[in-house]
């Protein structure tokens, strides 16, 4: 467990090489702490001139700091609330890419996970392609046993990663409790829960073999869609630290010169991104929350494949209800709808207005419907309400965390392709769809089905928890028919209790004695 004195000396070097890049300047004065002028004056003095965006300087200065720092810039990108709207922009622009580790310990991170060289396992092992704070790419190709050969992508485990996680996300710890020990605003946004969140996930990232889990659900779960698939799992050769995919032939979704060039239709893949991720998340409550274009391929067949699993979201049924009812409220304009979905799903409590809350929602829905189509963002409504829910006490919501952070990068990735894409017409049909389905006659049947299913599982465990009280209350009687005699332990425990003064233990442990011994049953 780290040191109170190391996380404090490693918050120390971060707020150095922050300043000095200027991000205390690209802080929003609002969201910064009562007291805190003087130390943001100091950083001002510190600050290093230069010609580089801000944008371009966050991110060299979070590479500096390591891994750790450039996935909480990510995750810090879905955060307005915490970090101000300017610095969480320019954090929507942080790539997550770092140097290359040498091609010797990718060899000797395979070898240590199967327990053979590299080479017995791969018919060929190329040198990184992409590198990242969790992981480096490699192309391999692979011998299968009726003597063809296909080629792989081999993802493996940036060495030591986990200490280094482990050691930063420790002080992450520390500067998240003491902003809620001292700040009413700090306890609100649950700053904690935000670290806690990140932890999982980055958790998950670092075991590849979730990674291969995740891939395997999502093509489960996809397998009929006629626009969307992830490569197949290579799972004999998939360990902790390496994962092995089917290596994908395609354009990326940022090369736009290159899909006009095969004939794709533009607009038509911005409509698939968006309308791929509405259907994992409602249909199958479980979406890839890092579609990012280095993440996006389009086949020669013109589906979408989805690459890196690493990053999954998952939604419950309440969760997905709430996503979907808002939605379609602000397609349909039923703002009163839409703010009785938050008291439904407990967002909001109980003592605010269901009426006010409307209000304020509709001050936020009416003017989006005097704007043209690509004026519209789906992420930016999503922010302004989550804005708004905290006027009305709405603590932060961990689970939205990741469906708010896909959101924005899925709408970036959909309006490049299509700048004209009308979002809302996009999400429609899948929100419709979602909601006949879950919320209609249907839906009902199936919920009341379900409902008398757990009844009468109920119903079938009465008689073995019936039986299971009799005997303990036959125990207890056989126990305590003859006197009740403490037991030395008990003794013992009561006279430590009282030569240490314990007058609390003492009372409970006589009043437990005096219970027993008066013989109360059930």
């Amino acid at each position: 467990m780290a040191s109170p004195f190391g996380d404090y000396l490693r918050l120390a070097r971060a707020a150095f090489v922050l300043a000095r890049e200027g991000v205390a300047s690209r802080i929003d004065p609002a969201m910064r702490p009562p007291g805190s002028e003087p130390l943001f004056a100091a950083a001002k003095l510190i600050e290093r001139r230069g010609p580089a965006s801000s944008a371009a300087r966050i991110g060299a200065a979070l590479s500096r700091l390591g891994p750790s720092y450039v996935k909480l810039g990510q995750f810090l990108a879905t955060r307005p609330d915490v970090v101000g709207p300017q610095l969480a922009r320019d954090l929507e622009l942080l790539q997550d890419r770092m140097p290359a580790f040498p091609q010797q310990i990718a060899e000797a991170t395979i070898a240590r996970n199967f327990d053979r060289p590299a080479l017995e396992i791969y018919g060929t092992f190329g040198p990184a392609l992409a590198a990242a704070s969790i992981a480096q790419v490699h192309q391999g190709e692979v011998v299968d046993p009726e003597g063809t050969t296909r080629r792989v992508a081999v993802k493996v485990l940036r060495p030591d990663v986990q200490r280094r996680f482990r050691i930063d996300l420790s002080s992450f710890y520390r500067a998240a409790r003491l902003g809620e020990h001292s700040s009413p605003e700090g306890r609100r946004l649950r700053l904690v829960a935000v670290v806690d969140t990140l932890a999982r996930s980055v958790s998950m990232e670092m075991d590849l073999r979730l990674e291969a889990a995740a891939l395997s659900e999502l093509a489960q779960n996809t397998g009929e869609d006629e626009d969307f698939r992830v490569p197949a799992v290579d799972w004999d050769r998939t360990g902790r630290e390496v994962l092995t995919t089917e290596w994908i032939d395609g354009i990326k979704l940022n090369d736009l010169d290159a899909l006009r060039a095969a004939g794709h239709d533009l607009p038509r893949l911005g409509r698939i991104v968006m309308q791929s991720f509405l259907r994992h998340a409602l249909r199958d409550g479980f979406f890839h929350a890092d579609m990012h274009p280095g993440n996006l391929f389009v086949d020669a067949e013109g589906k979408l494949v989805a690459v890196d699993c690493g990053i999954m979201g998952r939604l419950g049924p309440k969760e997905r209800r709430f996503l979907a009812e808002i939605l379609y409220g602000f397609i349909t304009r039923n703002w009163l709808r839409t703010a009785q979905v938050h008291f439904e799903a407990g967002y909001v409590p109980e003592h605010h207005s269901v009426e006010d809350f409307a209000q304020a929602i509709r001050a936020i829905g009416e003017p989006i419907y005097s704007r043209r189509a690509d004026q519209i963002s789906m992420a930016k409504l999503l922010t302004l309400l989550f804005e708004v829910t905290a006027l009305f006490d709405m603590k932060t919501r961990p689970e939205l965390l990741l469906l708010q952070k896909t959101m924005v990068v899925v709408e970036g990735v959909a309006r490049n392709l299509d700048p004209q894409l009308d979002m809302w017409k996009t999400s429609e049909p899948v929100v419709r769809s979602w909601i006949e389905r879950n919320l209609g006659p249907v839906g009902r049947m199936e919920e009341v089905a379900g409902g008398l299913g757990a009844l009468g599982r109920s119903l079938q465990s009465l008689p073995d928890l019936v039986a299971q009280g009799q005997r303990i209350a036959a125990q207890l009687d056989a126990a305590t028919r003859d006197g009740l005699a403490l037991a030395p332990e008990t003794t013992e425990a009561i006279g430590r209790a009282e030569g240490r003064g314990n007058r609390w233990m003492t009372v409970a442990l006589w009043v437990i004695a005096a219970l027993l011994a008066g013989h109360l049953l059930f």
